[in-house]
């Protein structure tokens, strides 16, 4: 039975979806020579130079909106993470019994189950734990690509001539919820908080997504954790195989010694923290998650230590733009939710500006109002300003924004010399941009101008 072969079902594959994932997805289905349905309920031209490169290679691609009686009657729906479970495409294929993958799903069988992976998932931290865990492969002479939810769809990596050693492989909660055989060479979970509330009917669906990364466990399997997020304590499941624990409080299999200031695996000595570059307690826990996560695979002490020594900021997170007539302007524009934006003011060592606002994502931004004693003033803006507004003033003083460009010039009129500005929404960019890399470049432009 080939690999696109489902039991009681015929015909063709059916693609919902053509961003990136599902381009990548419909051209490995049609490499395998297998017929693919794919479709896209969006309009626009790039959309439609997507669609006609597809159709030069022989699928039948529909944009601006599905044909659901298709969809019903695939053999096997392939889905982009960006499309929601209420979509109703995808109800579709649920109400007629189709199997439905995640993109993700699909590039791994394709890849096979003898490439070794390691799989991050978690709120927060893991697109900076995915990019550390393939640098401290590359510093350890190992082939290895990263993929998946920070950028590279896998069913790319299965198409490319060259096949990696080893992955580095960010999953979303959205991407686990339809890779029914995820089964990791090692997982890792950077923690469990509140997230997705506008997508997820309730916060057990949210977690119960990221733990399905659990369900296949078996002997062999290895899982990474973190020993200071008494969520991830709370819901990770005593399942089969070998967990370690990492922490910047503590002793643990991995661990940040205050003491000696030295990042540790066990008692042994990684690399001082003066020596690791990114900002942030938070930073120190990706860098012990992607340490614990490689040795568990072979990688040696020495290479981890070479790899840590030259990680660089990844873009729009805790990213350092300039500094500007003394004040340091960092684009944290990734942080969409809560809890990123808590563990980006911890890193703040300086006063600072908060740009706050996007689309609200169904938090409570009082979560906030504790931990902003160095913060000179919150700019709000976008959709979510009155509740910000709402929930911190009383709390620190509270500037309502318009554009974007009024957020940046009132941001620059308020920070002091030895100040910073940051940019950590709290929020989805959707109200004034496509996404959260849209956001961060425009704040970079504006700083560059300066």
């Amino acid at each position: 039975m080939g690999l696109l072969d489902v039991p009681g079902r015929t015909g063709e594959v059916a693609v919902v979806g053509l961003g990136r994932s599902g381009s990548a997805a419909t051209r490995l289905i049609r490499a395998a020579g297998v017929e693919v349905y794919a479709s896209d309920g969006g309009n626009g031209a790039g959309l439609e130079a997507t669609a006609a490169a597809l159709r030069a290679l022989g699928a039948d691609v529909q944009v601006g909106g599905h044909d659901l009686g298709r969809i019903a009657a695939a053999r096997l729906v392939v889905l982009s993470p960006g499309v929601p479970p209420s979509a109703p495409p995808v109800q579709a294929a649920r109400d007629a019994g189709v199997p439905i993958w995640a993109e993700a799903e699909l590039g791994l069988r394709v890849l096979g189950d003898d490439l070794p992976y390691v799989a991050i998932t978690g709120t927060n931290g893991k697109t900076t734990t995915t990019a550390l865990v393939g640098q401290l492969l590359e510093a350890a002479g190992r082939r290895a690509r990263t993929a998946g939810n920070i950028g590279t769809p896998l069913c790319e990596i299965a198409l490319a001539a060259e096949r990696p050693d080893v992955l580095a492989v960010e999953l979303s909660s959205f991407q686990l919820h339809d890779m029914p055989t995820v089964r990791p060479t090692v997982g890792v979970l950077t923690n469990l908080a509140p997230d997705h509330l506008d997508r997820y009917p309730s916060l057990e669906d949210y977690y119960g997504d990221k733990l399905r990364m659990f369900a296949n466990a078996s002997a062999d399997s290895f899982w990474i954790t973190n020993g200071d997020d008494p969520e991830s304590e709370r819901w990770v499941p005593a399942t089969r195989g070998r967990r370690r624990r990492f922490s910047t409080s503590g002793p643990a299999d991995g661990w940040f010694d205050r003491t000696t200031t030295a990042l540790r695996i066990g008692d042994v000595p990684v690399i001082d923290r003066a020596k690791f570059p990114l900002l942030g307690d938070h930073n120190v826990a990706n860098a012990l998650a992607a340490a614990l996560a490689v040795h568990a695979i072979g990688v040696p002490v020495a290479a981890i230590t070479a790899g840590l020594g030259r990680a660089a900021a990844l873009k729009h997170r805790m990213e350092p733009i300039r500094e500007v007539g003394g004040v340091l302007w960092l684009n944290d524009s990734k942080a969409t939710n809560i809890s990123s934006t808590e563990v980006a003011i911890a890193a703040m060592d300086r006063p600072f500006v908060l740009l706050l606002g996007g689309r609200h994502k169904g938090e409570p931004y009082t979560r906030l109002a504790d931990r902003l004693g160095r913060c000179r003033a919150v700019i709000a803006y976008g959709e979510a300003k009155p509740l910000i507004v709402a929930d911190l003033r009383g709390s620190v003083d509270v500037v309502e924004g318009g554009s974007f460009d009024d957020v940046m010039a009132r941001a620059a009129g308020l920070a002091r010399p030895g100040d910073a500005v940051l940019l950590s929404p709290a929020c989805s960019s959707y109200d004034m941009f496509a996404n959260y890399e849209e956001r961060g470049a425009r704040f970079r432009a504006i700083v560059e101008g300066m």
